[in-house]
């Protein structure tokens, strides 16, 4: 499954690169796509369940949504408060733990919270990320959990 997946996200994405349809490059496109998968598959040996995790696809649907209202949000608390004449940041660092069960979810995890506005994670390890709040506010909204629940769910994990 993971093998016809990539051939066809690989081809899609030459498609959408060249937008041209010709046999030639059609096939060019096809061959280069059959040889990528080959390397990654039996010589770089990294398309499994980490490398490529098309099992995340269908949950996808639900929590990229979500991420990219979070995204809005964030962004727009960020330039409320660099707009605000008294600058009312009080930056922080906080723990945060992990509940996710692979090393995937946490990494989704991590880079969800490095994607909204205000937050950056900059360690993960022992099953916890240090993560740099711009405000208050935006630490509180972490430690709720909110982000965390979601990305276990989408990761599949009980």
């Amino acid at each position: 499954m993971r093998h016809v997946s990539l051939l066809v996200a690989l081809s899609v994405f030459w498609l959408l690169l060249s937008g041209y349809f010709t046999p030639f490059l059609l096939g060019a496109g096809i061959g280069s796509a059959l040889l990528i998968v080959w390397f990654t598959d039996r010589r770089m040996k990294v398309l499994d369940f980490e490398g490529h995790p098309v099992h995340l696809a269908r949950n996808a649907l639900t929590y990229w949504p979500w991420l990219l209202w979070e995204i809005v949000k964030s962004g727009w608390d960020v330039t409320k408060c660099l707009l605000d004449p008294r600058l009312p940041i009080s930056p922080r660092l906080i723990r945060v733990p992990t509940t996710q069960k692979t090393d995937v979810g946490r990494v989704i995890y991590a880079n969800s919270i490095t994607l909204t506005p205000g937050t950056i994670s900059l360690e993960l390890q022992n099953g916890e990320i240090l993560v740099h709040a711009l405000t208050r506010e935006g630490a509180e909204g972490l430690a709720g959990g909110d982000m965390d629940r979601r990305v276990t769910a989408f990761e599949g994990a009980p």
